[in-house]
């Protein structure tokens, strides 16, 4: 992705090292002068979380004590981002902790996309530009499905996100009513809306072991959906995910490259990814030359 970003703002990838010692620790060291420096790290922390997440801070530092004039974190998938609160006895809020952590390095403004709740952005006390992967995703929709077309919330906490998405389509929109019994686990009930005969599209800002998508495709073809995709952000896609997407009722899934696939998913050809990168460098260019970045809000 950092490839990808440089490419479209005709810039070079500037040079770092990465390694780790034989114990684990990581090690850091930039390889150019940084001094006054504008700085964008790129850096989703995604699987394995605690690794991406501890490179990203300690980089940080490094470009710190090496003068850089600002730092910008380019976090296109937010690790921890579903601990966003307290609703259970002596359990942490991660998501403020890893917040904490951006800010004591010295991270000076962060750039993400499609936070799993957008209220995390308050858990900073810099400038934070949160994005969103729907003009990708939608310019997919238009490209790719008809005028039968129904968007479907997997749960209700997902209806926002989906009500947006409908009436930008000018399509109708539905929700799949669910009961979660243990994490990671749930079971779609029944489906409020009608889908008999449409092509219903799935949305989420994530799939993580793709249980909630799975068993809501299942339940929008028992109640007449003439065949289901489904379109998320950020392809977390851990444990069972690719068995489960394998063996549903999804024809697709199509996801961004917030998050690199790796291992089966790359063989899966269920899974569309779509390029964010081009969103992100065009932000990152706002950002750098003091230019608004609302436009980019949608």
């Amino acid at each position: 992705m950092a490839e990808e970003i440089a490419l479209h703002l005709k810039i070079s990838v500037s040079k770092a090292e990465l390694r780790k010692f034989s114990d684990g620790e990581i090690f850091v060291e930039i390889k150019e002068n940084v001094r006054g420096t504008d700085v964008f790290v790129v850096q989703p922390t995604c699987t394995p979380v605690n690794d991406h997440l501890m490179e990203l801070v300690i980089m940080v530092d490094a470009l710190r004590r090496a003068s850089a004039r600002r730092i910008t974190a380019v976090v296109p998938y937010y690790g921890y981002a579903r601990q966003d609160r307290k609703n259970a006895p002596r359990v942490p809020i991660s998501a403020k902790v890893v917040a904490e952590m951006f800010m004591a390095v010295g991270v000076r403004r962060v750039l993400c996309m499609d936070l799993h709740a957008g209220q995390i952005q308050g858990f900073f006390n810099i400038p934070v530009d949160h994005l969103y992967a729907a003009p990708v995703i939608l310019r997919h929709i238009k490209e790719n499905f008809g005028d039968d077309v129904i968007m479907v919330s997997p749960d209700a906490g997902g209806v926002e996100r989906t009500r947006a998405f409908a009436k930008r389509l000018n399509s109708g929109l539905a929700i799949i009513d669910k009961r979660r019994d243990k994490p990671n686990e749930c079971e779609a009930m029944h489906v409020i809306g009608d889908v008999k005969g449409k092509t219903a599209i799935l949305m989420d800002d994530m799939v993580d072991t793709a249980g909630t998508l799975c068993a809501g495709a299942k339940t929008l073809i028992e109640n007449g959906a003439r065949e289901v995709h489904a379109c998320c952000s950020h392809p977390v896609l851990s444990g069972p995910a690719i068995e489960r997407l394998r063996n549903s009722a999804l024809k697709t899934l199509v996801v961004t490259n917030s998050i690199p696939l790796r291992g089966e998913a790359l063989n899966c050809d269920k899974i569309k990814v779509l390029s964010v990168s081009n969103l992100l460098a065009d932000a990152i260019n706002r950002i750098h030359n003091e230019d608004s970045v609302s436009s980019l809000f949608v």
